[in-house]
Parts: structure tokens; C-alpha cells; sequence
């Protein structure tokens, strides 16, 4: 008995898939990232002047230690340091 090909298809699985892949590359390479930075968050970014001038009272304070000229008030210290205590 002789058996004959009917009309099929050729079907080639590794093929397919290979296109599902290369389909899935090319739609990940159209996405891209975005990032919005609202107006609250740009303002909140921004020094406010208290924040300048404690960063300007550290520099002063960072300089006068480097050179030596900063001195220490021992009775103010103390007195500071009781009555931070005295509050707890």
C-alpha cells in the first residue's frame, strides 16, 4: 500500500516562535520610559533660606574649627545641658 502526502501545510514550529520573538523585541524597543516631575516636587527641591543660612552658619562654624579660632562657652554649655535634661 502506498501511502501519498495530502495538501498539509508546512508547519514549522521553530520558525514561529522565532517570529513571536523577534515580534516581541521589536514592540519592546518602541516602549520607552518617562519620568514627570510635578511643580510641587521642583519647589519642594529648592534651598529655602532657613536651610541657606544653617548651611552658611556650618561653613563659618567648619572654618573656625579648621583654623582654631572657635572657643567653647563652658557655663553656656552647661546651663544649655540642664535645662535639656530639666525638660525630660
Amino acid at each position: 500500500m502506498k501511502i501519498e502526502r495530502f495538501n498539509t501545510p508546512a508547519v514549522n514550529p521553530y520558525r514561529n516562535q522565532q517570529m513571536k520573538v523577534d515580534q516581541a523585541k521589536q514592540s519592546n524597543q518602541l516602549k520607552t520610559d518617562k519620568l514627570e516631575i510635578s511643580s510641587e516636587a521642583k519647589k519642594l527641591s529648592t534651598a529655602t533660606p532657613i536651610e541657606t543660612e544653617r548651611q552658611q552658619r556650618v561653613q563659618q562654624l567648619k572654618a573656625q574649627v579648621q583654623s582654631g579660632d572657635y572657643q567653647v562657652d563652658a557655663k553656656e554649655l552647661a546651663s544649655s545641658m540642664l535645662s535639656y535634661y530639666n525638660k525630660l
